[in-house]
Parts: structure tokens; C-alpha cells; sequence
């Protein structure tokens, strides 16, 4: 039977590739993972390969028992012999702002010969390959991690039962993610050793919009593929440009660099848990005076940089009592910055990154002596503000010119 290319979305909105919608306790709708978008595909193509026709929807368990997701299907196509009987589904990632938001995730599937049972993935283009141990997944293979497997079994053997074949019948799957190349430029796929496309992810199977918890897994992901790549030096950055910053003082490889954002702290104790000899706190005014203050989860001290506490610490530098004052009053942490350097007040950088240090090895507790704990201050502009050390020989420069001591550079 030939059956063309269909297209079942053509008309409708991008909201809508996932139902029922569901939002958060904050209103905002939440979507579904590249793992769901794939498992959706998967059992499309089963039922298309037994039944000679396409699904409009489909229905596949969530991880775990926690419900079940309804994704449309967006495209269906006949057998080819290097392709398969293939259909697609588009990730809706919600209101998250995810990269592969609104990418489509293509399943082609075919019987294995008799006496094959279960599930075998592959990846098709647009899918990355892993090259690196790390990511729990085996070298070689493609980056379809353990749960967005697991639900792909789960929703080809569902598929299979609706069509009457046994659920443990002999199927191969080939995910392909057009346009994934691309699409995974905008990740950190590459640092991480995975290479050519996207990763198929995915633990609870839902995307939470700006979930945390996501922010926090893949942090921890990339420290332990670090680690398992004996790297024993790594930068935790609080955003983009301090990374970008940093890379022009410290020799070191791609993958030791993880943006940690807010998580400070668990990726500092994740780092000594895997062993890691060495990490560089590197971030700006903002992020460092909560840091000083001994918070290592930083947005727990709230949104507002204690400007009080910073115009303490210029106290301490030399500033006068109405500078302090005028300190205290500043608008925020680069306000605060502003008037250190009009005022030539800089020694106040190289202080806080004293105490970033000092209050790093009291947040490890008993675990502050396995690790050198580096901090690098820089302004808006990629300046180098200030830095310090537990390591008596100090931060191994690339360029030690560039060093701030007491403000002079």
C-alpha cells in the first residue's frame, strides 16, 4: 500500500502539536520533552507499519507511572527501504524557552527478523552521537539517554498490542531530528563529547518551564562528563560572559567550563565528589557579594545585591564614611562597581574574592580541603577586577599580566 507524505498540522497553531495544555502553578503552559516527542513518533510509525494507517494522535505513558501524554502527529510516510515506515511529531516545549522548541522528531521503524525481541534505537541525522564517556550513555551510541529509551520501548509495545502483535515483538527504531546539526550549535552538546545533532532527553518526560531542576541535572551532567574524562580543573561560571572572559586567562580545554549560574554550591560539592582537584569561581560584582556572604545557591538571598555589605567591605579598603554611605545607597551591584572605581577604592574586588574563597571551604565543610577553590571578579567589559586563591601559589594565569593586585592592573 502506498501511502504519500501526509501533513496532519498545516493548520494548526504551534500550541497545539501537544494536548490537553496544561500550565503551572504561575500560569505558564507547560510542554513536553524531546523523549515524549519521540515515543509519540515511535508508536505513530508502529501502528502505521502494522495497520496501513496513519494515526491523527497519539497517546504514550509518562515515566513512572505519573499519567499519559497526547501528541498530534505531524507527518507520516510509506516504507523506504533505508528509511522505514517513518512518522513525526513536533517537541512543544511549552513556555519553556528550550532551543529545540518547535523541532520535528522523525521515527522510522522495521520488523527485526524472527526471534529478535524488543526495541532496538538507532540514530538517523540530526541526532548526536556520543564520543566520550560520561553521559551514561555508551560511546559509539546514539545520545538517546535512559528514560527517553525506556518510554520509546514502552510506547512501541502499547503500539504493537493496539495492532494485535505480541508487545514484545522484534522492532528497530531510527530517530532522526531534521535541521538537529544545527539546532545543537545553540547547546553544549559538543563540550560534552556529543557530536553531529541533538540528544533525545528527558527524565519526568514533561518540560517545567525555566525549570531549575533541569538547569541543575545538566550542570551536574557536565561535571561528571568532565570528570570522567580526567579533567581535574574546572570553571563554574555564573553566566556567558564570564566564561567568555575567563577564557582568555586560563589554558585549559572546552569541556572544563560549566555555566553554573545560580548553582554555585551543589556544583562546587559535585566537583569534589567526582574527584575534581581544582574549580574557579568566575562571575561579576552581582553574584560574587552574595557569594561573599556565603551564599552558594544565590538566588536564596533574593534578588537584590546587599549593597550595605559591599560598602562595609569598601570600608574596610579604605573608603571614606560618606563614600560608604553613598556605597550603601548604590542601585545595584555594578552601581556599587562604579563608584569603587571612580573612587579607587578596587581593593574592595580582590577582598570579596577573598571571602568567595574563604566562604567556599565553609560551605564544603569537611570536604573544603580536597578542592583549591580559585575566584576571578570581572566588570562588564571583561576587566579583570579582582581574584584570590587557597592555593599559596595562586590562580595558574595564562597572561599573569592581567592580574589585579590592590587594584592596579
Amino acid at each position: 500500500m502506498t501511502i504519500p507524505a501526509q501533513n496532519n498540522d498545516a493548520e494548526r497553531p504551534e500550541s497545539d502539536y501537544s494536548r490537553p495544555t496544561k500550565r503551572d502553578p504561575r500560569g505558564m503552559r507547560t510542554g513536553y520533552t524531546t523523549g515524549t516527542t519521540a515515543a509519540a513518533a515511535a508508536k505513530a510509525a508502529v501502528i502505521l507499519m502494522l495497520s496501513g494507517k496513519p494515526p491523527d494522535e497519539v497517546s504514550v505513558p509518562l515515566p513512572g507511572g505519573t499519567g499519559r501524554a497526547t501528541l498530534q502527529v505531524h507527518q507520516s510516510w510509506p516504507m523506504e527501504p533505508a528509511e522505514g515506515v517513518r512518522c513525526s511529531a513536533i517537541k512543544d516545549g511549552g513556555d519553556d524557552p528550550d532551543v529545540t522548541h518547535g523541532a520535528e522528531i522523525i521515527v522510522g521503524v522495521w520488523r527485526l527478523p524472527d526471534g529478535n525481541k524488543g526495541l532496538q534505537i538507532t540514530g538517523g541525522p540530526g541526532v548526536g552521537t556520543v564520543t566520550r564517556p560520561g553521559t551514561g550513555i555508551e560511546v559509539g551510541q546514539p545520545a538517546v539517554t535512559r528514560v527517553p529509551r525506556r518510554m520509546m520501548a514502552d510506547a512501541v509495545a502499547e503500539g504493537l498490542v493496539e495492532c494485535g502483535w505480541p508487545a514484545d515483538t522484534g522492532v528497530r527504531a531510527r530517530v532522526s531530528v531534521p535541521n538537529g546539526e544545527e539546532i545543537a550549535k545553540q547547546t553544549t552538546n559538543a563540550r560534552l563529547g556529543v557530536l553531529n545533532g541533538i540528544s533525545i532527553l528527558g527524565s519526568t518526560g514533561v518540560v517545567q518551564p525555566f525549570s531549575t531542576a533541569a538547569w541543575r541535572a545538566s550542570v551536574h551532567l557536565a561535571i561528571d562528563v568532565a570528570a570522567a574524562n580526567d579533567l581535574d580543573h574546572l570553571v563554574l561560571s555564573t553566566g556567558t560572559r564570564s566564561e567568555e572572559y575567563t577564557r582568555q586567562l586560563l589554558d585549559l580545554p572546552d569541556m572544563a567550563y560549566v555555566e553554573a549560574g545560580i548553582f554555585s554550591g551543589p556544583s562546587m560539592k559535585r566537583c569534589v565528589n567526582k574527584g575534581i582537584k581544582r574549580v574557579a569561581h568566575v562571575g561579576m560584582v552581582g553574584k560574587f557579594s552574595k557569594m561573599a556572604m556565603g551564599y552558594f545557591v544565590t538566588h536564596v538571598a533574593g534578588n537584590q545585591v546587599d549593597t550595605v555589605f559591599l560598602a562595609g567591605l569598601a570600608g574596610q579598603c579604605g573608603a571614606s564614611a560618606e563614600l560608604q554611605a553613598e556605597m550603601a545607597d548604590a542601585a545595584s551591584g555594578r552601581h556599587f562597581q562604579e563608584l569603587a572605581q571612580e573612587h579607587d577604592v578596587m581593593g574592595v574586588f580582590p577582598l570579596m574574592c577573598e571571602m568567595v574563597c574563604s566562604e567556599a571551604q565553609k560551605y564544603l565543610g569537611d570536604g573544603g580541603d580536597a578542592i583549591i577553590v580559585d575566584a576571578l571578579c570581572f566588570d562588564f567589559e571583561g576587566n579583570l577586577l579582582g581574584s584570590a586563591s587557597t592555593s599559596p601559589d595562586g590562580i595558574p594565569m595564562r597572561s599573569p599580566s592581567t592580574v589585579v593586585v590592590d587594584g592596579q592592573g
